[in-house]
């Protein structure tokens, strides 16, 4: 388990889900009660069209004694962006992710903070998914792609239910799509990675935000990229001589 010393940010990136902002916020205020680290809510809006960012102002209103804080993009730019502002915006040492939709369960941070010091990331597995067919069959060949052409051992790379030290988070190399793959860029860097099995639940309130492109055919193109990347990163040991 972290120290008490140890200050955590909770980044939520939001893109019109009005109605999960107060039951989100409230989860997470009862999942990390518990909890004396000093803690943040970081907000990330990007470019909501509804009330997203009312609600999150009165969540700082309704909780004053919590450090709750609203970063806006200036118009929507898509999730990988909204983490790469949560990760340059967060002031913790340890850095939590999360969906704004209410499909991760905030219930499980506290197991993702257990596996930190020992290891310097923890991913969620949501291993009951509770998608539509056609979400969880187009992420099971994404996946399959995925681990043959990476061969990458994480089975649930696009669980956003994530916990960081902050140091490997903040050093990520992060492009449009790059999400999908924080598990193979955390490696990359050095980054020792555990997974911890989470709870998925269906979504309450409002729409999925992706289709059959974003969702198989750009993250097949992203996987190119990322398989170039990792096959040309530069890695190399070396000892100076006295």
């Amino acid at each position: 388990m972290i120290a008490e010393e140890t200050s955590i940010s909770i980044v939520l990136p939001v893109y019109n889900e009005e109605d999960n902002i107060e039951p989100l916020t409230e989860k997470i205020v009862e999942s990390l009660a518990p909890f004396k680290n000093p803690l943040e809510i970081v907000f990330i809006d990007d470019g909501s069209t509804d009330r997203s960012v009312e609600r999150m102002q009165a969540m700082r209103v309704r909780y004053p004694e919590l450090t709750i804080r609203i970063v806006q993009l200036d118009r929507n730019y898509g999730l990988s962006t909204a983490m790469t502002a949560g990760f340059e915006a967060a002031k913790g040492e340890v850095i939590v992710t999360l969906d704004a939709d209410l499909q991760n369960d905030p219930a499980d941070i506290p197991k993702l903070l257990e596996k930190l010091p020992e290891y310097d990331a923890a991913l969620g597995w949501r291993v009951d998914r509770q998608d539509p067919f056609l979400k969880k069959i187009s992420s099971k060949i994404a996946n399959f792609f995925r681990k043959k052409a990476l061969n990458d051992p994480i089975h649930d790379t696009g669980c956003s239910l994530k916990a960081y030290k902050a140091i490997y988070a903040k050093r990520l190399k992060m492009f449009k799509g790059m999400h999908r793959f924080l598990g193979v860029l955390l490696a990359m860097e050095g980054a020792t990675i555990t997974e911890v099995p989470v709870s998925h639940h269906p979504r309450r309130f409002g729409k999925s935000k992706y289709g059959f492109w974003n969702r198989l055919v750009s993250p097949f193109l992203d996987l190119l990229a990322v398989r170039w990347m990792k096959k040309r990163a530069i890695r190399y040991r070396a000892k100076e001589i006295t």
